[in-house]
């Protein structure tokens, strides 16, 4: 190949890797609203700035303003698949909440699929976790997609509801020490880290220091916890959660902790799916009552 069109070809690549590094797409909506309930792509603020998380939000029908639900997702230590998890959408559990009035933001965190960066909640090793660290880093980006979202003109400001699964049930944990003051309500399906241990049903990394870490969480917590867990989890069994529940209202934390039936052949997943929303449907209720949104309408 002629050396000055080697050249030409190698500054065109140079030129597109600064464009493409250096310019970053604005946060907000990223395409048209789609099928189911107003399904639109979102580009959200993160604690890490080079990578904004990338969110699903789902929306009833109306301009709003309607009271805002974040469901923040479960993780895994495993880097593979973390790198391969597909966007998180919860579309069982956000149409649940739409017809209830919510709109619905479903943000996937930084160290994961498409919003891809460093993983901030890294625990670090199974003997040594610190899951406090772990925790608090989940709560940030929780609290930073809260925050962008919040100020949208379709939200109401308060009233927001913080939906945790597994290692997003943790962060929310740690959210409520923060006392965030626009949240009403926090439901936390079996949170925790460190389950499945060396991919192991029913071990769990550490779990004194889980257990503490709990008593941390809930010694400065004032939002209301509802915490649910399936009676067939084997990553944070009913009887592991309720000591940390209950490690949690010793704290000084509010906990309303409930066994769920057996969904399935593994609990844990309850909420990703319709059956196990509709299983979990009277004690979502429950803990969405005191603060009674508008049911949607239909279009």
């Amino acid at each position: 190949m002629h050396p000055v069109r080697v050249f030409l070809i190698a500054a065109a690549v140079v030129a597109l890797g600064a464009t493409t590094g250096s310019a970053q797409p604005a946060f907000g909506p990223q395409g048209a609203e789609a099928e189911p309930n107003r399904l639109q792509q979102w580009l959200v603020p993160s604690p890490d700035p080079g990578h904004p998380a990338h969110a699903v939000l789902f929306r009833p029908p109306g301009d709003g303003p309607f009271p805002l639900a974040v469901i923040a997702h479960a993780s895994t230590q495993n880097v593979l698949r973390r790198a391969q998890m597909p966007q998180p959408e919860y579309r069982a559990l956000a149409a649940w909440l739409v017809a209830r009035g919510f709109a619905v933001l479903v943000p996937e965190r930084p160290g994961h699929g498409a919003t891809g960066g460093k993983y901030l909640e890294d625990q670090g090793g199974c003997d040594e976790a610190d899951y406090v660290k772990s925790g608090r880093a989940t709560a940030d980006v929780i609290a930073a997609a809260m925050g962008f979202v919040r100020k949208q003109p379709f939200i109401r400001t308060d009233g927001i509801v913080v939906i945790g699964h597994s290692a997003g049930g943790w962060g929310a944990l740690a959210l409520a020490s923060e006392d965030p003051k626009n949240v009403a309500a926090i439901i936390a399906f079996a949170p925790g880290r460190g389950g499945h241990a060396n991919d192991f049903p029913n071990r769990v990394c550490a779990p004194h220091t889980l257990t503490a870490a709990a008593g941390e969480f809930g010694n400065k917590a004032r939002v209301p916890v509802t915490w649910l867990v399936a009676a067939n989890d084997s990553y944070f069994s009913p009887a592991l959660s309720r000591q940390l529940a209950d490690a949690f209202r010793n704290a000084g934390g509010k906990v309303d902790f409930r066994v769920l039936g057996a969904y399935g052949s593994e609990g844990h997943w309850l909420p990703e799916t319709e059956g196990g929303v509709k299983s979990a449907a009277s004690d979502l209720d429950r803990a969405l009552k005191p603060r009674s949104p508008t049911r949607a309408k239909k279009r």
